[in-house]
């Protein structure tokens, strides 16, 4: 079989443009190269895209994040060129401007196969706002959440805490409606941590999901497929500070432990990978995604949320769920871009 050549993007213009650049190294080192070639396109933190050549040679300088080479992707004919030429692109940009909806749109325009879900299915998983009202109307238990825009924030301040008082209590979590890695979400323990908290994801987003601290445990699931997806094993996280924030998931210095499989009871796990098969459906996603979720001391399943691109690095729970479920790394990579393929072929057929 002649190999098929792979556009791997990656860093973007979100807060999480460094983790992108991160999760791209481990999907390009593992890679069947048998099976695959790689071109690398990567994005600017200013939005620039940057060709092949440029690219790897910022990897192999051991950059950790794109500053300031290319040109805007409108006036990038190479770049642009090398993705035309690729048979399918995997999409590594976390965050806005890359998981949600919009490269996902462009590539579609363009006409490429790629891997992950879809334009809407992206959108909804990136608006935390969104993904929860879906849910909840789906009959998908949610924990308690309001929704606050900062125009209604900054007229109103004084009742915008009062609603969080009255609907919600206290701890809760103050997050950007759009964004991930936990990049600008606090905890407020009372309603004198809540000017704070606003402030900070205000400075990622214009809408803020404020949600009720669940009492449990955090537990995750891989999901894996198109038209008939397969859920991995549950892993569990145990954080080693309040919450699984930034530092928590990426430093090195974190000693967040992760526990694969979960310790829980068989019959709890198969409920919840079946309504992590559920939560995927609903959104309409394919490809692949991680699913989060609450268990409560009562064994109660309370959905959190659906990653569409999930964390790749090697110490990701996605492909670790998944290795331990019987499917090594590299043959991971090579199934969710084989259902790309397979995706844009079903869909060109029509």
């Amino acid at each position: 079989m002649a190999k098929q050549r792979v556009a791997v993007i990656l860093g973007g213009r979100s807060g999480e443009h460094e983790v992108s650049l991160a999760s791209a190294r481990s999907v390009i080192a593992a890679l069947d190269r048998e099976r695959w070639e790689v071109v690398p396109i990567g994005i600017s933190r200013t939005g620039n895209w940057l060709t092949p050549e440029e690219t790897q040679g910022a990897l192999d300088a051991g950059n950790r994040a794109f500053e300031s080479d290319g040109a805007p992707v409108l006036m990038a004919p190479d770049a642009l060129a090398a993705l035309a030429g690729c048979d399918v692109a995997f999409p590594l940009v976390h965050g806005t401007y890359g998981e949600d909806g919009t490269l996902q749109g462009f590539l579609e325009i363009a006409g490429v196969p790629y891997a992950g879900a879809g334009v809407a299915a992206s959108a909804i998983g990136m608006d935390k706002a969104l993904m929860k009202a879906l849910f909840r109307e789906a009959g998908i238990p949610v924990a308690r959440y309001s929704v606050i825009r900062s125009w209604e924030y900054t007229l109103a301040q004084n009742d915008s805490m009062a609603l969080i008082d009255q609907a919600i209590g206290y701890p809760c979590f103050v997050k950007p409606a759009n964004g991930g890695s936990s990049v600008g979400v606090s905890r407020a323990r009372s309603r004198e941590d809540l000017p704070e908290a606003f402030k900070a994801a205000f400075a990622y987003d214009d809408k803020l999901v404020v949600e009720q601290a669940v009492i449990g445990r955090e537990v995750e699931v891989s999901v894996l497929g198109n038209e008939n997806p397969e859920a991995s094993i549950v892993g569990e996280i145990v954080p080693d500070r309040d919450f699984y924030d930034y530092d928590s998931k990426y430093s090195t210095q974190s000693t967040t432990q992760l526990y694969i499989p979960a310790p829980i009871p068989e019959g709890v796990a198969r409920d919840i990978r079946r309504l992590a098969i559920r939560m995927f459906q609903v959104m309409g996603c394919e490809g692949y995604a991680r699913v989060d979720f609450f268990l409560t001391p009562a064994d109660k399943v309370i959905a959190n949320e659906v990653n569409t691109i999930p964390g790749f690095t090697s110490i990701s729970m996605y492909p670790k769920l998944w290795e331990a479920s019987g499917l090594p790394y590299a043959d991971l990579l090579t199934r969710i871009l084989e259902l790309a393929l397979a995706r844009h072929q079903r869909r060109s057929s029509r």
